[in-house]
């Protein structure tokens, strides 16, 4: 059994150096489309285009597989192949990076303090590398997706500002809606929350040229990159809870991490057959962050109680 990672950029080769102890082949579909994969093997999908199509591929052969990406329309074809992967008997891993990803397992998290869940808000800082860079220089210009009582509405990212507050060294920021998808899967875990949504941080300058080609080429690996995630809902006791956990991390890195727990996790036969989602109520969250923890990725709670210096 082995696993393969598609994709050779900043993530790619992270999973890889994280994945020492496994068989990892490594693969890049530049030069050949799809690798040779057997039943059994588990797929790291870490290239920069849709998922959707390579995942059907190894669906066929009985492989498992888990995506790193934050594409809308990929994520929910993506969730259209639930059927195809239980019935080879395979895991489908949707969404296992920085948002979504950490995200899911966040929320999941933050949700086992409340009776209720009615609000998850989650927001993101920071870049991997360079395809990761144009995604999110597109997202300001694309689909923005949130969900509310009533169902799902869609605007034009670059819009609804709200100021979010990372943690250090990160710390305030504008954010802004973009085309991300952690609100479908969100919404898929957590069908009772009445608003979800997700914003990304922008500058003036990302914003007006959003509709524009990037106007100079992408840096190798942004800097110190963060994600914050804030669920709200009730107490047992009727209470209204609000709590939040975040991280700041090299997005590279945190999104290897992720990715390389939810691979471990299916080569060791850990996940259900079919679709998994981060944020799902049926896995061990506490067993997988610990491990995402083992990685070097360090949460933060807000507590909004200065700390001593």
């Amino acid at each position: 059994m082995a696993i393969w990672i598609v994709g050779c950029g900043i993530v790619g080769r992270r999973i890889e150096r994280m994945l020492a102890e496994f068989e990892v082949r490594i693969h890049d579909p530049r030069i050949e489309p799809t690798p040779l994969v057997d039943h059994g093997d588990v797929a790291v999908l870490a290239h920069p285009v849709d998922h959707a199509p390579l995942a059907r591929a190894f669906a066929l052969r009985g492989a498992s597989v888990v995506t790193v990406g934050d594409g809308l329309d990929d994520t929910r074809e993506l969730m259209a192949l639930d059927h195809e992967f239980t019935s080879a008997g395979a895991t489908l891993v949707i969404g296992a990076a920085l948002t979504p990803g950490l995200s899911g397992l966040l929320a999941r998290y933050l949700s086992f303090e409340m009776a209720n869940v009615d609000e998850i808000h989650v927001a993101v800082h920071g870049t991997a590398g360079p395809s990761c860079a144009r995604d999110h220089h597109r997202s300001l210009n694309g689909r923005a997706v949130s969900w509310r009582e009533d169902g799902w509405r869609y605007s034009l990212g670059g819009g609804g500002r709200a100021l979010c507050w990372f943690p250090e060294p990160v710390g305030a920021l504008d954010c802004f809606h973009a085309e991300i998808a952690s609100p479908v899967l969100l919404h898929h875990s957590f069908p009772e929350a009445q608003r979800i949504d997700a914003r990304r941080s922008a500058r003036r300058r990302d914003r007006l040229t959003a509709r524009l080609p990037m106007l100079r080429p992408p840096h190798r690996e942004g800097r110190v990159g963060a994600l914050q995630v804030e669920v709200r809902g009730s107490g047992a006791g009727g209470e209204r809870v609000t709590r939040i956990l975040g991280v700041a991390e090299l997005v590279g890195t945190a999104s290897a991490a992720i990715a390389s727990v939810f691979a471990t996790a299916a080569s060791a036969g850990e996940l259900p057959d079919g679709m998994v989602v981060t944020s799902d109520a049926g896995l061990d969250t506490v067993r997988l962050l610990r491990r995402v923890q083992d990685a070097g990725v360090r949460l933060q709670e807000f507590t909004g109680v200065p700390q001593p210096s």
